[in-house]
């Protein structure tokens, strides 16, 4: 299938609502439970959607759309929530992550991106040379990433009372 920009948005789009869809209410038991030693939280995964948010996609995409000669991606610190998440419970969490997206797709929108500029390219720290396409195709795997993550960590809380029927659920294998 081929990247559209109005593809990725629909999904941009509604990561915040399902997140507050499968969070709002839940007791601490759900949303503070993770997988294991050095896993994440649901808590955490807000957290870092929310980081990511304000210090990879746009900078980034901007970044590869400017008239610089340096196109060198600053690192990003994927553990950065533990940090800045500190005080806040989950509700406000997911409103500053609907906030935060909101105005990124907003900030996505007035980049007025072309079919040309999706071949443009940046300097990632990791990977090298990446395109603009593969930018936004990452930002949209990635939100659906830690949805899947998120109904994982929610799933294993279950895990032993499945009993047999483990053989037929995925997720609880993963």
């Amino acid at each position: 299938m081929i990247f559209t920009l109005n593809r990725s948005i629909e999904i941009l789009e509604r990561t915040p609502v399902v997140v507050s869809a499968l969070t709002e209410g839940l007791s601490s038991e759900w949303t503070n439970t993770n997988e294991g030693e050095g896993t994440w939280t649901i808590f955490d995964v807000v957290g870092h959607l929310i980081h990511a948010d304000k210090t990879d996609w746009i900078p980034r995409a901007e970044i590869i759309l400017s008239d610089s000669n340096d196109k060198a991606f600053p690192p990003f610190d994927r553990f950065a929530q533990i940090e800045t998440s500190i005080g806040k419970t989950l509700l406000q969490l997911v409103e500053e992550f609907k906030t935060v997206r909101i105005s990124n797709i907003t900030k996505l929108k007035n980049l007025k991106i072309t079919e040309q500029d999706f071949s443009k390219t940046g300097i990632h720290p990791t990977f090298g040379t990446v395109s603009l396409s593969q930018l936004l195709s990452t930002w949209v795997v990635h939100d659906l990433d830690h949805i899947s993550q998120i109904t994982r960590i929610m799933a294993k809380q279950y895990k032993e009372q499945t009993g047999p029927w483990i053989d037929f659920l995925k997720i609880l294998r993963q």
